[in-house]
């Protein structure tokens, strides 16, 4: 096919020799499949900030670091430079977001150089050897979905040890590959540590892949996987590989008690002398 501008100064380079077709386009990039060398590779091309739809919500920002403060003034302003500068931000974090994960050994594709917003990466195959489909475009039988789930638990499990939560995973971002499922698009990735809205994002991200194989193995979703892993994180327990029961009970151990009867009671009190204040005023107006 008909090489992609955006893709022309890689083939020039020499790190691309061909683009095969055209993957899939979407709100964030196009994808391309692409020959380096022997090998069959995907080439992310993202789109400029003015054809994106997707926001970048605060949501998701908050904890990210900005390393030069000029950049980081530059964003917090609304400039033409300031903008360039968000964006550029916000396609490094994806970026970053998954050599880290790689790294960590969490099951994404493994990345391959990132140049002028062209990400190259692993292209992942299904046991045939064809493009991997969407977890949402296969059906699977109850044995096969409650060792995807397991796998995928053990994989949030490695994302959060490695300091990230996916904060938009689905069956729609998980590619069925042929050693199982992988896990891709990574622009809303979350920073745990630095991110207050992380719990609740950590805990959706789980409760959809419950609600996604709960379809076919309907006991699944009984589990709350979630809530138990940020519980282990909290605690500084959470390892990659641990036994997880899918139960969570919150503890009361760290809760004291004679705290919450003292706050119950100074509002019990302040109540009290408010009514008292205002039977006072009552009686003031005969």
């Amino acid at each position: 096919m008909k090489v992609p501008k955006r893709l022309q100064p890689l083939v020039e380079d020499g790190l691309i020799d061909e683009v095969v077709s055209q993957l899939m386009s979407g709100k964030e990039a196009q994808v391309f499949v692409v020959r380096c060398g022997d090998e069959l590779r995907c080439a992310k091309v993202f789109k400029e900030a003015r054809q994106r739809s997707f926001k970048q919500a605060v949501t998701y920002q908050e904890g990210r670091k900005v390393r030069n403060s000029r950049r980081a003034r530059a964003m917090s302003k609304k400039t033409r430079y300031g903008q360039r500068e968000q964006e550029s931000a916000w396609l490094n974090a994806e970026v970053d977001a998954l050599y880290r994960l790689a790294d960590a050994d969490v099951r994404v594709p493994t990345p391959h150089g990132f140049v002028d917003g062209v990400l190259l990466m692993e292209r992942i195959a299904d046991g045939e050897g064809d493009v991997a489909p969407r977890l949402d475009d296969v059906e699977l039988p109850a044995e096969v979905a409650r060792d995807y789930h397991l796998r995928l638990i053990d994989e949030v499990v490695k994302m959060l040890c490695a300091g990230l939560i996916h904060g938009d995973l689905s069956e729609f971002n998980i590619l069925v590959g042929g050693d199982g499922p992988v896990i891709i698009d990574l622009p809303q990735a979350v920073d745990a540590a630095g991110n207050n809205n992380a719990p609740w994002m950590l805990v959706r991200d789980v409760d959809n892949l419950k609600r996604y194989f709960g379809r076919f193995a309907p006991e699944l979703l009984e589990t709350d996987y979630g809530k138990e892993i940020w519980a282990h994180y909290e605690a500084g327990t959470l390892h990659p590989g641990m036994p997880l029961t899918g139960r969570y009970a919150p503890s009361m151990l760290s809760v004291d008690v004679d705290d919450i009867m003292r706050v119950i009671d100074d509002a019990r009190d302040e109540a009290e002398a408010r009514a008292e204040r205002q039977r006072e005023d009552d009686d003031g107006d005969w």
